[in-house]
């Protein structure tokens, strides 16, 4: 790079720390909360093993692309954009790339929080007995009630947004790292525990089939389009996340090699939650493809019922929490670090604008659930129009086109200089993965989101 400003928002102290928290972005909601229903919608094993083959030929690529671009310029996902495409000689819209990541961020972050804020208040209601001995009927009340008050669920997305701010106004070492150095092994403990339970029920082995054995019959061309999307979404791509935690990340790291550690880590925690979850649900004579209900209102039915099923309801929201707030402090960290280089703000106050103007578009998905609940944008409620945009559409062309500028834009120099893999025919895998696969599967996830497919 001929550009010789120096990044003035820290680096990670070591390559273990970027390793924890590119997983603490990458681990969230979507491992613990989606992976179990969509598995359970779509058949099961069969659906584990496109999965992990889309994780391995479409989402490690574009990780590997995503972080390199991030050190390569040591700066937010918007100034990398610009600083990249002048050394490649590029079309100047690329640098709307950067800013793509940094709006998805903050949008993503708006409704997570709101989503986070529900396991939040369930650690609560897990706590103080709210399911025990309760049938469908009355967890699907518990659950109406909840999400029917404005009060209650802002207080709770309060709660959240706060927390991850007060993680990341501490800065990359004091904040970001030192959280994920107690997150993250305090997560893996949990789900571990999980497990074990797990392994008590008489169903244990039900689950492992479920999980494992695959029935090509249930696999349809929807399930492997939704496999692919769900690789993708799961490692945290196109957001911008990535790109900045890149950023911070030494010169001397190897990130091919990291980022099959990152993106190992993350599938473990989601078998891990598949492993857990289903002997539960088989054991209590419950439904595995109950949809996106499976957490909040098919599992507290089976914690309510269960041996020891009070403590195990506490243990799973709390490890619910604990992957929303990794995933949350990555999903503003962008905005931030952009609010610092370019507008000169302390993180402080970066942290105080950036986190109050995602709080207020919460309240537009709080108020999906009640009072706004007729308001309808294109038959979506706010919440709903929110996570379409974001998820199946921002997420999808992010990815689409970090690939190709990598791929194709990028001077082939540069890439093999920055990625510096000591095989030159693990290096021309990585470039035709990157080139022709990835942003061709994407492509075909992004035509099946919008129907085209």
């Amino acid at each position: 790079m001929t550009d010789t400003k120096k990044s003035v928002h820290g680096a990670w102290s070591s390559r273990f720390a970027f390793i924890l928290a590119a997983t603490g972005s990458a681990v969230g909601l979507g491992n613990i909360w989606k992976f179990p229903y969509i598995t359970g919608e779509n058949g099961g094993g069969a659906f584990v093993m496109v999965y992990l083959l889309c994780v391995l030929l479409i989402g490690i690529p574009i990780m590997i692309a995503e972080t390199m671009l991030g050190r390569r310029s040591q700066r937010n996902p918007v100034e990398t954009m610009v600083l990249l495409t002048e050394e490649a000689g590029a079309d100047k819209n690329w640098h709307y790339l950067g800013w793509m990541g940094v709006i998805a961020g903050v949008l993503i972050l708006s409704y997570y929080s709101v989503i986070a804020g529900w396991a939040s208040a369930y650690i609560l209601k897990a706590f103080t007995g709210s399911f025990f001995d309760a049938d469908a009927a009355a967890i699907k009340g518990i659950f109406d009630d909840f999400v029917g008050s404005p009060m209650q669920l802002i207080f709770w997305h309060s709660l959240f947004m706060v927390a991850t701010m007060q993680i990341v106004a501490r800065g990359v070492n004091k904040g970001l790292e030192k959280s994920m150095q107690l997150l993250m092994p305090a997560l893996f403990v949990l789900m571990i525990l999980l497990v074990a339970y797990a392994m008590t029920t008489e169903s244990y082995f039900q689950g492992l089939n479920f999980l494992f054995k695959p029935d090509f019959s249930k696999l349809s061309s929807d399930s492997v389009l939704t496999a692919m999307g769900q690789a993708f979404f799961t490692l945290s791509l196109g957001m911008g996340s990535i790109m900045v935690y890149g950023s911070y990340l030494p010169k001397g790291v190897p990130i091919a090699k990291t980022t099959f550690i990152i993106a190992g880590a993350d599938t473990v925690v989601a078998l891990m939650a598949g492993i857990a979850i289903f002997p539960i649900v088989f054991a209590n004579n419950l439904h595995p493809g109950s949809g996106p209900g499976l957490i909040f209102q098919t599992l507290p039915i089976a914690f309510g019922a269960m041996t020891g099923g009070w403590l195990m309801g506490i243990l799973f929201f709390v490890t619910l929490v604990i992957a929303a707030l990794t995933s949350s402090v990555a999903l503003i960290e962008p905005v931030v670090a952009w609010l610092v280089e370019n507008k000169g703000f302390s993180r402080q106050k970066a942290c105080v604008w950036s986190g109050l103007a995602t709080w207020l578009l919460g309240l537009g998905t709080v108020f999906s659930f009640n009072v706004w609940s007729n308001v309808k944008f294109f038959d979506r409620n706010i919440f709903q129009l929110l996570d379409y945009v974001t998820a199946n559409l921002m997420l999808p062309i992010g990815g689409f086109c970090i690939a190709v500028f990598a791929g194709w834009i990028m001077k082939r120099e540069n890439t093999e200089q920055e990625l510096n893999m000591p095989d030159a025919a693990g290096y021309q895998a990585w470039k035709i993965l990157i080139s022709y696969v990835a942003p061709t599967a994407v492509f075909f996830v992004f035509l099946h989101v919008i129907g085209v497919l």
